[in-house]
């Protein structure tokens, strides 16, 4: 059964205990709510790993003023059933001033790959992902951690960080994980209405025919892009944050594809913010 740890110095002393029997450890950072994406992830780090951990924090400092904080889906113990069922070793779910002191001053800011897409759009956001996920990777210490590419920008991120600050822990990018009609698994989703669900689909099939344009020859960025916004224009229940097609590492903007770039949407459906990716060109 799966061993519900609070605090973090008791995290950090089991797993000392575990590496010194020159055990491995995987971290599954999540905010809860799992679905079968998040399970992905966690059989990923159970075969790697000797030791898997999953942490569950809604972390308030990557929530901007008005966002979703307060009624970001929870269920505790779902989470924990489904995790037991997985084998997984520990779920560390501490309260939020078990992470942060009342007088916490200090963040982690990543000045470049943090910037477009979801940075442009949520200021602030990826420095409250960078500096929950440094503190988790303290407390932990992984050998590896597991990302999903749902939430690609998130993941380069993450990877530039490690890169730029020498952490010892390697960056797994797991695939994106969809339902059989097309819409990439995500918490939020159980906010959409049966109607709203209807129209979400446009996320995938959107990134599917832009994914064809390319293969059939198109490589002009404003032209592929002209059909992306096209399609998700169509259906009044949708309003695009951003559309955009970049650089697959850089995330620069791109007027020709010329190497592997990512397509990136972030979409309203109604009142509820989803985003969706496809990898060109690779």
């Amino acid at each position: 059964m799966v061993t519900i740890v609070r605090e973090a110095r008791e995290m950090s002393s089991l797993l000392t205990q575990r590496r010194r029997r020159g055990q491995t450890i995987g971290l599954v950072p999540t905010m809860g709510y799992l679905h079968e994406g998040h399970l992905s992830l966690v059989r990923s780090s159970r075969m790697e790993n000797d030791v898997s951990v999953v942490s569950l924090f809604v972390n308030p400092l990557q929530f901007g003023p008005g966002e979703d904080l307060s009624r970001y889906p929870r269920n505790e113990a779902r989470d924990r059933e489904l995790l037991d069922g997985e084998g997984v070793d520990f779920l560390f779910a501490p309260a939020a001033e078990t992470l942060y002191a009342p007088d916490h001053s200090t963040f982690v800011d990543e000045a470049a790959l943090s910037l477009p897409l979801c940075g442009a759009s949520r200021p602030g956001h990826f420095r409250g992902v960078c500096t929950v996920v440094l503190k988790l990777f303290n407390i932990v210490g992984p050998d590896r951690a597991y990302f999903g590419m749902k939430d690609y920008q998130q993941l380069q991120v993450i990877r530039r960080m490690v890169r730029d600050l020498s952490v010892p822990v390697t960056i797994r990018g797991c695939p994106l994980v969809r339902e059989p009609d097309g819409l990439a698994l995500s918490s939020r989703n159980t906010y959409l209405s049966p109607q709203e669900r209807t129209s979400a689909l446009a996320l995938s099939s959107a990134l599917e025919a832009t994914a064809r344009a390319y293969a059939d020859g198109e490589r002009s960025v404003p032209a592929l892009l002209e059909g992306l916004r096209g399609r998700l224009t169509r259906d009044p229940l949708l309003q695009i944050d951003y559309a955009e097609i970049r650089d697959a590492e850089s995330l620069e903007a791109l007027d020709v594809v010329e190497a592997p770039a990512v397509v990136a949407l972030a979409v309203r459906v109604g009142k509820t913010r989803l985003i969706d990716n496809a990898v060109i060109g690779g």
